[in-house]
């Protein structure tokens, strides 16, 4: 159920707003207008907090014991517990409170310290100090405390701390230059105006003279649109309105450039800001492996509920002869016999849910969560995911999902900055159906006899030959018209600015021989691959600022000329001459087409009417001003194209093919067009040349098989399942035009197989994606460092992706795999011995070990070495998992986990503890055990039974063990001997805080025994063996592919001899790929 609504509206009446309207009235300035001019209704706005925090000092205590008693095991263990308090149990109240409180202490206090973390990030941001104008004067507060209406001064290369309206600048037209890599992923400066009648406006005592009041729409998440304006207050008695858009609107996050200071108000602040309000919640995500934690805990209550049933029912049954109900030693008292038989039977049915509760690991809870923390350091510590040029390292931000990162099914990524450098390089020009490449390159070869920028011919064929029919000379001369025209609107048509030295994200530009440089900055990469290009080839004639990289008009011996540059999609329908197809067949670059129109004075003036009236309408004016671009935007003659080339990342290649020979499904989506991704996606080797290709566009209507065929299914009302089992049986799929949201939706997660998703990018753009899947991992790239934040892991380089996943990944679920259903198989060898020994014992509730052993079992005695096993265990050597990516199928579909497996284990658990029970049982039937002729008692032979069942279930530990260390050795051993030790002084000391002590001598006298002696080796060898038998035949006759490279490693095979021998086992899939192109 969405709750949003409920939420916005209880917002808005607990911040005083019941009439709610869809506009907003702010006061520059916060200062009331001229008497006469407008009713001043202050309205109440949220502060400029910004909170990621989930809990407050007051109410971590309440809330995190609220959320941790949610967990079936923690409120089941209460209840226990609260039970146990309450009524006459066999079992001291210790045995499961002091388990459950270490439990919840240890998962308190780590959910306090990432909380404390989030807390630290946000003072940092909150109290990150903020300029604001006020009565003629700047000063100094923090950012928290900034309201809407505060008029503030941003300085160059500040953030700025929320929503703002843009009044005047530093630079004389008003305008400035903005980068937005956090909040939409791309790093390049765009330019924003302020407002005409305020850009005036310099000085703090000028703002101190200033009255205006802004209308605009209430928060929106878009990015890209706002619809406002401004009423600024003279001695007119009129005020002058003037339109606000998206140009005069600087979003929080993003950074001022190239521009030294500003003036801006505050308009939206806070939790309104669009940053906020663009990205969804996060959402609480859950491992395979926590599901299965469940659903395996849900049969174990069964089993308990169960347990206890027929132990009731057969103490009743067993009571039903007076003798034995009542014997003469043990006769009841008469509060006893007048109890109804109900409640007696409820009394004795919780009881022996107490008794039998230990088959319940709750222990297993923290366990796993010590060992998620603790193993995310090791992604951390890696020194093969460091990168130098960023001095970073792979960042873990949620450690809850690890074991996910082994279980992946489909990769979705973003293109450019993740797959790609985000690096643009101008390769070539095509002009008038010839093709210019600087220095004449072809086929990586540089031409003899070129010049700075000659130009081939376009024509496939063998070879590549320089033509000398349009040469470009250095002086800039050029032989014919197009030619001229074609490289004066590159030099004319561009956002180009200049720029020192400057530090983005850390790394510095504009830095050559520790030198500061000039360099070049643009709204587009592709406009300072353009320029760069030029300069190199010395035709620069001209660096112009213009403010409009698209449409530009120059004049030239009394005629004006219209230049447009854009993408083919855009500038194509609206060329009526020129060689299109000569621009259409290069394919495989980023193209931008330049064309031209020639305008008489007339239309000239007529243009700038119409964009002018355009930008003044207040009503509509996004239609308006489309409808006055598609009347001057026509009739072009088209020059020709640029293509530049964005290089694939390091190993990008080999870790898509790694991932697909994993069984992965990789899955690219992207903004860009679809001829310049799949030409990325061929030489990433997502594609190849082999594969049959599905096209779905709504473009081209000569390929429409597969539209048509989805359309005719849409009739039946299943036109998203049929599309996505098309794009399930696709082994990749290329997706392209996307914007943010549907990156998100097109996620299939809620298919009905439930494929484990993982999402990566690298910028903002690609938040919701990334939040949207099961793992989440962001790339700190060029593009900001929103991705890295909101991801629950953060990588440098998309090559890091492979490591990740193929050896971290497959570690962590082989090792968490097995902590699992080693804690429910050691539970149950723990606790069936207790139910067996009911029915020797009259169903009394007498427990079969000690209290002591009751509480320590699952905390001391077998908690470090399945902990450690879960941390270092290495069953493959890494380097063969790297090398072998097929060995991540094995692990697929959460394999170890399934309920075979699970039974198996259950079943070797019941099979230990008969062993152990009926061992000690049947050796317990000579009654002068010992040399003496002494008996042993019960707590004799319930401390057989627990040391028989702690040395079998660590050896069996021990067994599982691939990877030894010094660290096993002595946590292994040491709690073996922790435990003996522990018994001769729980038992060989007088305690005096104890009321009684009946376990005194018995640990002791019990060693002391030969028979005891020989009883342990032999139960314990009995125990391991058939899981050892298994082993064996398992290994000989139907070995896995792991456990033939584990007989290799110890036998020191070859690598390669594996390799040859599991190559045939590989399931050759069709090779089928999907383009999408949408709008």
């Amino acid at each position: 159920m969405d709750f949003s609504s409920i939420r916005k509206l209880i917002t808005r009446w607990c911040a005083g707003e019941e009439n709610w309207v869809d506009t907003r009235t702010v006061y520059i300035g916060n200062k009331e207008p001229p008497p006469g001019a407008e009713a001043y209704i202050p309205q109440r706005y949220p502060d400029n907090r910004i909170i990621s925090s989930k809990y407050t000092f007051w109410n971590f205590f309440p809330k995190n014991l609220f959320e941790q008693f949610r967990r079936i095991a923690n409120f089941y263990f209460l209840i226990i517990f609260l039970v146990q308090l309450i009524i006459d149990t066999p079992t001291s109240p210790i045995t499961s409170g002091l388990p459950l409180f270490f439990v919840i202490t240890v998962t308190a206090i780590k959910q306090g310290y990432e909380d404390w973390l989030r807390h630290k990030a946000d003072n940092a941001i909150n109290q990150c100090p903020v300029h604001e104008v006020q009565h003629g004067k700047v000063i100094r507060k923090q950012s928290r405390k900034l309201r809407v209406g505060d008029v503030v001064l941003i300085k160059e290369d500040e953030t700025f701390p929320c929503d703002l309206i843009l009044l005047s600048t530093s630079r004389e037209d008003g305008t400035c230059f903005v980068t937005t890599a956090s909040l939409d992923g791309e790093s390049s400066h765009k330019t924003y105006y302020a407002v005409q009648d305020t850009k005036a406006f310099i000085t703090e005592e000028d703002f101190d003279t200033l009255q205006a009041s802004i209308e605009c729409e209430q928060p929106q998440p878009d990015l890209y649109k706002f619809v406002g304006r401004i009423n600024i207050y003279s001695d007119r008695n009129e005020p002058i309105a003037r339109p606000l858009g998206s140009e005069n609107l600087l979003l929080r996050g993003a950074t001022l450039k190239n521009t030294q200071h500003i003036y801006a108000v505050a308009i939206y602040t806070g939790m309104e800001t669009k940053m906020a309000l663009n990205y969804q919640s996060k959402s609480q995500k859950r491992s395979a492996v926590e599901k299965s934690m469940n659903a395996y805990l849900i049969v174990y209550l069964c089993i308990l509920i169960s347990k206890a049933l027929i132990n009731t029912v057969l103490k009743y049954v067993w009571q039903a002869d007076p003798d034995k109900d009542e014997p003469f030693y043990n006769q009841k008292t008469d509060t006893e016999r007048q109890r109804h038989i109900l409640i007696r039977a409820f009394t004795d049915f919780l009881a022996f849910m107490v008794l039998f509760n230990y088959i319940i690991p709750v222990s297993m809870y923290v366990t796993v969560e010590m060992q998620k923390f603790l193993g995310s350091y090791f992604i951390m510590w890696d020194d093969e995911m460091f990168d130098e040029e960023l001095g970073e390292r792979a960042q873990v931000n949620t450690s809850d999902l690890n074991e996910e990162l082994g279980q992946v099914e489909y990769v979705f990524t973003d293109k450019t900055g993740t797959l790609t450098e985000n690096n643009m390089e101008f390769i070539e020009c095509c002009v008038d159906g010839y093709v210019y490449v600087p220095d004449a390159i072809c086929n990586g070869q540089v031409m003899p006899g070129s010049t700075s920028m000659d130009m081939i011919d376009s024509s496939p064929g063998p070879g590549g030959k320089v033509r000398q029919r349009a040469s470009l000379s250095l002086d800039g001369l050029y032989e014919y018209e197009s030619e001229e025209l074609f490289f004066r609107a590159l030099c004319l048509c561009h956002t180009v600015q200049v720029k020192e030295e400057e530090t983005v994200d850390g790394i510095k530009m504009g830095i050559h021989q520790n030198k500061a440089t000039s360099f070049y900055i643009s709204s587009s990469p592709d406009e300072v691959a353009l320029v760069e290009g030029m300069k190199s080839c010395k035709l620069m004639m001209l660096l112009s600022a213009n403010e409009e990289p698209v449409l530009t008009v120059w004049l030239s011996t009394g005629e004006y000329y219209l230049f447009c540059k854009g993408a083919d999609s855009s500038i194509f329908p609206r060329v009526i001459s020129g060689k299109v197809e000569q621009v259409k067949a290069r394919e495989g670059l980023r193209t931008l087409c330049v064309a031209y129109r020639k305008l008489s004075v007339a239309q000239y003036e007529e243009t700038c009417h119409l964009l002018n009236s355009a930008k003044l309408a207040l009503q509509d004016r996004d239609r308006k001003l489309a409808e006055a671009y598609d009347l001057i935007e026509k009739d072009f003659v088209l020059l020709g194209a640029t293509a530049v080339e964005d290089r694939l990342q390091d190993k990008a290649a080999d870790t898509i093919e790694s991932l697909q020979k994993a069984g992965m499904k990789v899955w690219v989506l992207t903004g860009d067009k679809m001829e310049t991704a799949a030409a990325t996606c061929y030489a990433s080797k997502l594609f190849r040349r082999s594969t049959q290709i599905l096209e779905l566009t709504t473009k081209r209507t000569e390929e429409q098989s597969l539209h048509d065929v989805l359309f005719d299914l849409s009739k039946t009302g299943n036109y998203k399942e049929i599309f996505l089992e098309i794009c399930r049986n696709c082994s990749a799929v290329l997706c392209c035009r996307m914007a943010p949201l549907q990156k998100a939706q097109v996620l299939i997660k809620s298919s009905p197989e439930h494929p484990i998703t993982l999402a990566i990018g690298d910028g903002a753009n690609d938040v919701s994606m990334i939040l949207e899947a099961h793992v989440g991992i962001g790339i700190m790239g060029k593009e900001g460092r929103q991705a890295a934040r909101n991801s629950d892991y953060a990588i440098p380089k998309f090559k890091h992706l492979k490591k990740m996943l193929l050896v971290h990944g497959h570690y962590y679920y082989i090792r968490i795999s097995e902590l699992v259903q080693y804690f429910f198989y050691k539970n149950v060898a723990f606790i069936f011995p207790q139910f067996l020994y009911q029915f020797f014992c009259g169903f009394s509730q007498q427990p079969l070990y000690d209290t002591a052993y009751l509480t320590l079992y699952n905390i001391s005695f077998t908690s470090l070495p399945i902990l450690l096993f879960s941390l270092i265990e290495q069953h493959i050597n890494m380097d063969i998992l790297k090398k072998d990516p097929s060995l991540y199928r094995d692990i697929a579909k959460n394999s170890l986990l399934r309920w075979p497996i699970f039974i198996y284990w259950t079943f070797l658990g019941v099979f230990d503890a008969v062993v152990f029970f009926f061992g000690s049982y049947f050796l317990f039937n000579n009654s002068t055990f010992t040399s003496n002729g002494q008996m042993f008692g019960n707590w004799t032979f319930g401390t057989l039974v627990f040391t028989v069942l702690v040395f079998t279930v660590t050896l069996k530990l021990a067994l599982d063990t691939h990877y030894w260390t010094w660290i096993n050795h002595f946590v292994i051993w040491g709690s073996l001997l922790f435990f003996v030790i522990f018994s001769l002084l729980w038992g060989g000391i007088i305690w005096p805080f104890l009321n009684y002590q009946r376990m005194y001598y018995v640990f002791i006298q019990m060693l002391s025994s030969g028979p005891a002696w020989l009883s342990i080796i032999l139960l314990i060898v009995i125990s391991l063996l058939p899981d050892v038998v298994k082993k064996v035949i398992c290994r000989a006759l139907w070995p896995t592919t792991t456990e033939r490279i584990q007989v290799g490693e110890h036998t020191h095979t070859h690598t390669n001899t594996y390799t040859h021998t599991h190559t045939h086992a590989h399931i050759m899939h069709r090779s089928t790929c999907l383009h999408l192109h949408t709008h």
